[in-house]
């Protein structure tokens, strides 16, 4: 095995530079999803994290392990919502500027949620540019420093925090679920779960229209696509990261994927059944054991709710239709 971007030891020195910063965010049993899956389940409630989502672990992290001079210099990421708040609430934190480039067609709540923690938002067509050349430009123009959205060892280890936490409270699973866009999440939470239940299953969910992620587990190399039409915004990457990778693919973790019809009846059984609001995206998971992606007939599962961040006209929209 090579050398990977993170071990456990940087997910626990993560975990204690968060403390007082990011909520240790409660699990939640359904009675009902167990009856209906067969599982026990165990669901991770970063909904109800700090900015809605799990990203502060990594933003802030990220951040505060900047030198004088990048704090001086401030922070620019991409992101579709969750990361951008997460950036801007860590760098409100931390008295560092931060500057967040956002497509034009980003949910509303997460654009003002990003601008009410002090971001500065730069808009951009995700389907026409790429953002990687308006960060290379405004970094290179004020001296700022780039933290992308998963693929960053700093970010990849705050991730895992919320699966540390979920291992401490609920003990050895046989298998944790987590979305999967550019692998940030997942990488943490395999790294931890290596730590704590070394044969436990691990899986990432993504949406069918953007499968990447298990095109490249399966061909042994990063495939990158189109950014796909989902409303899983947040998990619209186009691929895996270079350092999200290799952790995915030595640890063994498998990608399956859901469809954004499943991912609605999702919503709907947590707002009904358990009182949640869950984004499209923090539903994957959820998605693909309630629909029978996965085999955990008798297996106690762990599933990471990675966020709950939507405007409420459109949470109402999906989950009326």
């Amino acid at each position: 095995m090579t050398s990977l971007a993170i071990c456990y030891d940087d997910i626990a020195r993560a975990h204690e530079r968060l403390a007082g910063i990011a909520h240790r965010t409660p699990v939640m049993r359904s009675t009902t999803a167990d009856a209906q899956t067969g599982a026990t389940l165990f669901f991770k409630c970063e909904t109800l994290q700090h900015i809605g989502a799990f990203k502060i672990r990594g933003a802030y992290n990220a951040v505060a392990q900047f030198t004088p001079a990048q704090r001086a210099g401030g922070v620019v990421t991409f992101s579709s919502g969750n990361h951008g708040q997460a950036i801007a609430r860590a760098a409100q934190l931390l008295g560092v500027h931060a500057v967040v480039v956002m497509p034009k067609d980003a949910p509303a709540m997460k654009v003002a949620a990003t601008e009410g923690y002090g971001g500065e938002v730069v808009r951009y067509d995700r389907y026409a540019e790429d953002p990687a050349l308006i960060i290379e430009r405004i970094a290179a123009e004020r001296g700022m420093t780039f933290i992308p959205p998963f693929d960053h060892p700093h970010v990849m280890a705050g991730q895992g925090t919320a699966a540390k936490e979920l291992f401490e409270d609920v003990g050895e699973l046989d298998m944790i679920v987590t979305p999967l866009g550019g692998g940030g999440l997942l990488s943490g939470t395999a790294t931890a779960a290596r730590r704590f239940a070394p044969q436990c299953e691990i899986v990432g969910v993504e949406p069918e229209a953007g499968n990447d992620g298990q095109q490249s587990l399966a061909q042994g190399k990063i495939v990158r696509i189109e950014t796909p039409k989902t409303i899983a915004d947040a998990a619209q990457s186009r691929s895996l990261g270079q350092h999200t990778f290799p952790v995915l693919q030595q640890l063994g973790a498998r990608v399956v994927t859901a469809t954004d019809d499943q991912l609605v009846e999702t919503m709907k059984f947590f707002a009904a059944r358990m009182k949640l609001i869950v984004e499209p995206t923090g539903c994957l998971g959820a998605a693909a054991v309630f629909n029978g992606q996965l085999d955990v007939r008798g297996k106690r599962v762990g599933v990471v709710l990675s966020g709950g961040n939507i405007d409420l006209a459109r949470f109402a929209a999906l989950v009326g239709s």
